[in-house]
């Protein structure tokens, strides 16, 4: 009888090895079931009114189909998008999940489109500016509508292909700490996360901010230059802009950035500032569009036209312009 085979034992040694235990985010949860819906709620508020005012008053009292407006009433529809799914997050962040899978895709979707598109709609509307400010003569009529649909058509499609990625990720899954509720959360491949996040920060913030900054500047060198009433009030308008600007959209960015290189760390002041800059880059774009359009002198008569049409009592508090339905973006643009 053959002797049996006997497998040779081997012996690992586990002593120098340390237990990982799994995150535990139940704080950080908490935190946002206590104040996400809330803020949300607010911000849904405040966008509706906001941006339907805004709309309002470019349907009303401008001509739409000029190349600001045409940004503009873009700018608002993007800023809509997010504004409408501000009250599935709400809900979220009470109950968890609870509206299936083909919604969890859409919402997380339109989120992402909705930041994209309003930066580069931010970014046409300051091109613009510029070159009706400082290229005035050169490019009076060459500012045709159907460059700015052309352009937000490209627009609209870059952001859709920047979607398809947020599109697919997106996924429903159990709570592993609370069973009884459903997450809707995105899951990123680590190897493409890095070229992802360096690729949106290169596109939708690094590039804009350099556009953003130089238009800005050459805009304020050439009223310097100018013999414009009020040049310091116009100065200020663009520093309240440029402000905005880089101080809501940075920190989301920078807090994106040191994420994708602490993400195997559970580290909760890295959440904590995720969740705090995605809330005031929330913020500044269910809103921007009042900043950019009633910081004018134009937009501010609007509003007490039609204040003044829907509370006549209050004409005598109130100056409105005669010909507030006569102006223009085909004019100088009032800064």
């Amino acid at each position: 009888m053959e002797d049996e085979y006997e497998w040779p034992t081997v012996t690992c040694d586990y002593s120098g090895w340390t237990h990982v235990p799994a995150c535990d985010k139940k704080r950080v949860h908490e935190f946002a079931a206590m104040f996400l819906p809330r803020f949300y709620y607010v911000i849904f508020s405040l966008s509706l009114l906001g941006n339907g005012l805004v709309l309002f008053v470019v349907i009303k009292f401008e001509r739409i189909r000029t190349v600001t407006n045409i940004f503009l009433l873009n700018l608002v529809g993007s800023n809509l998008i997010l504004t409408f799914g501000l009250p599935f997050w709400a809900m979220y962040h009470q109950d968890g999940w609870t509206f299936g899978l083909p919604l969890c895709k859409l919402v997380g979707t339109a989120n992402y489109v909705s930041f994209y598109s309003s930066v580069l709609f931010l970014t046409l509307l300051t091109i613009d500016r510029y070159l009706a400010v400082v290229h005035a003569l050169a490019v009076s009529q060459h500012r045709k509508s159907c460059y700015a649909v052309v352009a937000s058509g490209c627009v609209w499609l870059i952001c859709g292909l920047a979607g398809v990625g947020p599109l697919l990720r997106y996924n429903v899954e159990l709570d592993w700490e609370d069973t009884t509720k459903t997450l809707c959360t995105e899951k990123r491949d680590p190897s493409w996360k890095a070229l992802d996040t360096y690729l949106h920060f290169a596109a939708f913030f690094l590039l804009p901010l350099v556009v953003v900054v130089y238009c800005y500047v050459r805009i304020i060198v050439t009223v310097l230059s100018t013999q414009i009433n009020n040049k310091h009030r116009t100065l200020r308008i663009i520093f309240v802009i440029l402000l905005l600007f880089f101080t809501c959209w940075t920190p989301y960015n920078i807090v994106q950035l040191v994420d994708h290189k602490m993400s195997l760390d559970c580290n909760d002041s890295i959440v904590y500032a995720g969740y705090v800059t995605h809330n005031i880059t929330v913020l500044y774009f269910c809103i921007n569009p009042v900043f950019y359009t009633f910081l004018g002198r134009k937009f501010q008569n609007y509003a007490r036209t039609l204040v003044v049409g829907y509370a006549p009592c209050l004409k005598n508090h109130l100056s409105v312009a005669a010909n507030s339905r006569s102006l223009s973006y085909r004019s100088p643009p009032s800064l």
